[in-house]
């Protein structure tokens, strides 16, 4: 997270109680790990942020209502949250970061990226750029497929989410319903997949062909959902009669 972003998050002087240095730097500090932990996370309450942060949930609160208040982060109220559904009541505000904050985030040299993606459209067409992605993407099936052939059938999932999130990705595997779903929580190259989606198709394609099943891609970071989320359904049961049941 770039500390210029968070600078407009440090705390305000006031005539009675002007805050020290250190003070402002500790707050900084602390306000950079809430949003990492937002990365990671994808979403969370203020509960669930004080308790990873060993602080109690009204000091996390005061860090996001700056970061809310900074655009660096956004809040809503929930009642899904990792595919659990909450009680009746009233609902747990939970806080995600915000498009901004996403921009804050490095990225690996997008202007350029988008420039030159738009020069192959133009003179290469549709075809063309859904070759180059393609094939850009699919290097990241022959770099990821040693760690996910050697996984546990039932592990492979998690095995490719640690493999993105070793190249920033920030991703995490959780189960949900019927399967499991793969969530990237950052995208090291959002901004060029919002212009261009065969990045994300490609991508897409690549994950079905690593785990050798259809997916399914239900929200992406480019188009301004939360978190990339992917969706694998649970392989077929086979009974001992020789029948498969889902």
């Amino acid at each position: 997270m770039k500390n210029a972003l968070l600078a407009s998050d440090r705390p305000r002087a006031t005539a009675s109680t002007p805050p020290s240095g250190a003070t402002a730097a500790a707050d900084r500090r602390t306000r950079e790990r809430v949003a990492q932990l937002l990365v990671e996370s994808g979403f969370s309450t203020a509960v669930a942020l004080a308790d990873r942060l060993g602080l109690t949930p009204a000091a996390v609160r005061r860090h996001l209502d700056a970061l809310v208040a900074g655009g660096t982060v956004t809040e809503g109220p929930a009642r899904v949250v990792r595919g659990r559904t909450r009680g009746r009541g009233r609902p747990a505000r939970v806080f995600s970061l915000s498009a901004a904050g996403h921009s804050a985030l490095p990225h690996a040299y997008d202007d350029i990226a988008t420039a030159a993606l738009r020069f192959l459209a133009e003179s290469g067409g549709e075809k063309a750029v859904r070759a180059f992605a393609e094939r850009t993407i699919g290097e990241l099936e022959s770099r990821y497929r040693p760690a996910v052939d050697a996984a546990a059938p039932e592990r492979r999932v998690q095995a490719l989410a640690a493999a993105l999130s070793a190249d920033g990705y920030a991703a995490s595997a959780d189960a949900a319903g019927s399967g499991v779903q793969l969530c990237q929580h950052h995208c090291p190259v959002q901004q060029v997949a919002a212009a261009f989606p065969q990045l994300c198709e490609a991508e897409t394609a690549v994950f079905g062909r690593l785990l050798g099943s259809h997916v399914q891609r239900l929200a992406t970071l480019a188009h301004g959902d939360g978190v990339c989320t992917t969706h694998i359904p649970a392989p077929p049961v086979t009974t001992s009669s020789g029948r498969t049941s889902a």
